[in-house]
C-alpha cells in the first residue's frame, strides 16, 4: 500500500517505521532537523524489545508525494491550520484519511478540508515519544488503532487498512460504533492531559497522592457524564476500566500536553478540555474540573 504520514513525530514515526519495514511504500511528511536526519540516515524506530531502522521517502512538501492510497493524520489540532491544506495533493479519488488525531470531533474539521468521503475517523493508542531527530520510541504493551465508518458499516477500506496494519506488526480494530469509540479514549486522554498539564506533574507523581487521585477520577466521572448526556454508548464500566488502566500503566503515562508545556509548545487545550467544556454546554451538564483546567491554561495555549 502507498501511505503518507503528515506528522512523523512520534506517533506517526512508530506507525510509518512500522508499516515501511514490511514492504509498504511510505513517504513521511517532516521537517527540520528530524527530517534532516531521516533523510541521511533512515528513521530509527525504537521499542521496549527491538530497535531498527527503515530507509523511506521523506520531505517536507506533500506535492512532492502526490497521492496515496492512505494518508495518516498525525499532526497536533492546533497544526491543522497549516497542515490540512498541505495534504491535498496527498488526496486523489481513491485516497482515504484516517485521522488519528485527538479529541472527539478533530476528523470533522480534516473533511471539511480533505473531503467527507475521504476521512475516515480514527484513533491510535500508543505511548510514544521523539528521542531526538531521526528516532523515536514506543514504550508499554497498549498499541492499537480503532477506525470505523460513521454509519457503523464494516466498509472495505477499513479491511483494508486494518489487513495492512496487522501485518506491520499494528493491531488494527474495526469499530462498529466509532463515536464511543472515540469518547472512550477521549475521556482517559482529556484527563490525564489535563490534570497533569495544571499540575505538571505525571500521573505516576500524581495518582499516589489522595487529593490528586481525587482530581483525576473526578475528571474521568465528569468526561464519562458529559459523553452520556450527549448520547454516546459508553461501556456501563467505563470511569473504572479507565482507572484500571491508568493504574496498571503509571510508569508508561507521558501526556504529550505536559511535555509540550514544559517545552513552551502550544497546547491541544481546545481539542482535549476545552472540548469537555463546549460538549458539557451543549447537553447541559456542568462541567467544574475542567472549567478550571481550562481556565488556567488558556493563557499558555499558544505557547510560552
Amino acid at each position: 500500500m502507498r501511505i503518507a504520514v503528515m506528522g512523523a513525530g512520534s506517533t506517526g514515526g512508530y506507525f510509518g517505521g512500522m508499516l515501511a519495514r514490511v514492504g509498504n511504500d511510505v513517504a513521511l511528511i517532516a521537517r527540520g532537523a528530524h527530517l534532516d536526519a531521516i533523510l541521511k540516515k533512515g528513521l530509527r524506530v525504537v521499542r521496549d524489545d527491538e530497535e531498527f531502522t527503515v530507509q523511506c521517502q521523506a520531505s517536507d512538501d506533500p506535492s512532492k508525494i502526490g497521492p496515496v492510497d492512505l494518508a495518516l493524520l498525525c499532526v497536533k489540532t492546533y497544526q491543522n491550520d497549516v497542515a490540512l491544506p498541505m495534504m491535498r495533493p496527498l488526496v486523489g479519488p481513491e485516497t482515504t484519511v484516517l485521522c488519528l488525531q485527538n479529541g472527539i470531533d478533530s476528523y470533522r474539521t480534516a473533511a471539511k478540508a480533505l473531503g467527507e468521503t475521504a476521512v475516515l475517523p480514527g484513533a491510535a493508542f500508543i505511548e510514544a515519544s521523539v528521542l531526538g531527530p531521526g528516532a523515536v520510541r514506543q514504550t508499554g504493551s497498549v498499541v492499537r488503532i480503532v477506525m470505523g465508518e460513521e454509519d457503523g458499516t464494516e466498509s472495505q477500506r477499513c479491511r483494508a487498512i486494518q489487513e495492512t496494519l496487522v501485518q506491520a506488526g499494528i493491531p488494527g480494530e474495526i469499530s462498529s460504533d466509532i463515536r464511543a469509540s472515540l469518547w472512550g479514549k477521549f475521556l482517559f486522554i482529556a484527563t490525564m492531559a489535563g490534570v497533569t498539564t495544571m499540575a505538571r506533574a505525571t500521573l505516576a507523581e500524581l495518582m499516589p497522592q489522595a487529593h490528586w487521585r481525587n482530581v483525576v477520577l473526578a475528571c474521568l466521572a465528569e468526561i464519562d457524564a458529559v459523553g452520556r448526556a450527549n448520547g454516546v454508548n459508553l461501556p456501563e464500566d467505563m470511569v473504572a476500566n479507565t482507572t484500571s488502566y491508568i493504574e496498571e500503566h503509571l510508569p508508561d503515562l507521558q501526556a504529550s500536553m505536559h511535555t509540550d508545556l514544559m517545552a513552551g509548545r502550544p497546547l491541544e487545550l481546545e481539542a482535549l478540555n476545552g472540548a469537555v467544556v463546549r460538549a458539557g454546554r451543549d447537553a447541559g451538564v456542568t462541567t467544574p474540573i475542567n472549567d478550571v483546567i481550562y481556565a488556567m491554561l488558556k493563557s499558555l495555549e499558544n505557547g510560552s
